[in-house]
């Protein structure tokens, strides 16, 4: 039986290594310094100086083109960025989503008008986006949002209300789906339409939605006769489903997707070096865990070269991020369960934090059940 994924083996070449050992020095330079320590979810661990700094040295947009300040480096390079700021649980979230995927999907889609005005703060460290797709009632089909931009003088009036929408309180813009027509059942993927929202405009309240421990990452963003003007639009009206399904393969196939809890395992193997000799349980396990991480690391790295070939696969990222939420939430339950107990250590910080934002690893970025359907429907199982 033929499948129609594809993860051809990819080697990273020098220029990545030189950069590798770029980023890890600054990293030691970042820890020294006592900025931030390490956090086992890379989307709560924010920190806006960071991502400025980060911004100076270049790794903000590195694949962008320099002449909206982005340094033309290889998907690679800028796989190799990621997975050494991830691993070292650096706090990336501020300046996260706009790297990933609302500055690429402005290179792709947006006006040249919208590149300058906004790729250049982004690769700086200072304009941070949100995600503006989620709808209360929606659940995971997208395509049934209701929120609704109509024509005005100059631009669109938006009624609506966005949910789940990490940190909109502490960013400056949404690129925010809408609907603009095709209100059918029949039609509903057509008249949708993206829009770029500033969050500070009048009509738009955001208000927050606590997690069990209290803290505040997720909001609902209701906008009442928001004005929007026409030149925010992405792309052209009506094409919203498929700009949006073009971010997918950025948003789900990255390290992130597998490295969530890559600081338990860091912390499980210190406690390998700890005992004259280790459980034989607890190296067994280390063992399986380091096999499915590399597994894992080569079919994104596989994906990552797609990218840079201007592919576009969605089936694979889909598979990457199903298979790397299993992953990540697996690692800090074997933890639970096999590591001694001791006084407090760097696994037990890690821990702690892991189990507290699991629930959400396997949420985030589309859940199992849409996944599941999207790699079926590859397989032509349904």
């Amino acid at each position: 039986m033929t499948t129609p994924f594809r993860f051809d083996p990819v080697d990273l070449p020098a220029e990545c290594e030189t950069l590798r050992e770029e980023v890890r020095g600054f990293i030691a330079e970042e820890l020294a310094a006592g900025y931030w320590t390490p956090n086992s979810d890379f989307g709560s661990h924010r920190d806006a100086g960071f991502s400025r700094r980060l911004g100076a040295r270049g790794w903000i947009g590195i694949t962008w083109p320099q002449r909206y300040g982005g340094g033309e480096k290889s998907f690679l390079e800028r796989y190799v960025v990621t997975e050494e700021l991830l691993a070292a649980g650096a706090p990336v979230g501020c300046h996260w989503i706009a790297d990933r995927q609302s500055g690429p999907l402005l290179l792709r889609y947006g006006t040249e008008p919208q590149r300058q005005e906004f790729l250049p703060g982004i690769t700086k460290g200072e304009i941070f986006f949100a995600i503006g797709m989620s709808e209360p009632d929606s659940g995971s089909d997208l395509a049934s949002i209701r929120t609704r931009a109509t024509p005005v003088c100059g631009g669109y009036e938006v009624t609506g209300a966005k949910v789940w929408t990490s940190y909109a309180h502490e960013s400056h813009y949404a690129i925010t789906l809408v609907r603009t027509g095709g209100s059918q059942p029949a039609d509903r993927h057509r008249g949708l339409s993206q829009l770029i929202l500033d969050l500070k405009t009048k009509g738009v309240s955001i208000r927050p939605i606590r997690n069990l421990a209290g803290e505040h990452d997720f909001n609902e963003i209701v906008l009442d006769r928001v004005f929007v003007p026409s030149e925010m639009l992405v792309g052209q009206e009506g094409e919203g489903w498929t700009q949006v399904t073009s971010e997918l393969a950025f948003e789900r196939s990255g390290p992130e997707r597998f490295l969530s809890s890559h600081q338990v395992m860091r912390g499980l193997v210190g406690e390998t070096g700890a005992e004259p000799a280790p459980e034989p349980e607890l190296t067994k396990a280390l063992g399986t865990m380091a096999a499915e991480l590399w597994t894992l690391r080569q079919m994104s790295l596989s994906v990552a070269g797609m990218l840079q070939a201007g592919e576009t696969p969605n089936l694979e990222a889909a598979l990457v991020k199903d298979l790397g939420g299993a992953f990540e939430r697996a690692v800090p339950e074997r933890a639970r369960l096999l590591a001694p107990r001791r006084a407090a250590n760097r696994l037990d910080a890690a821990l702690t934090q892991s189990i507290l934002y699991a629930p959400s690893w396997t949420l985030r970025g589309g859940t199992r059940e849409i996944l599941r359907g999207i790699i079926a429907r590859g397989l032509g199982l349904r």
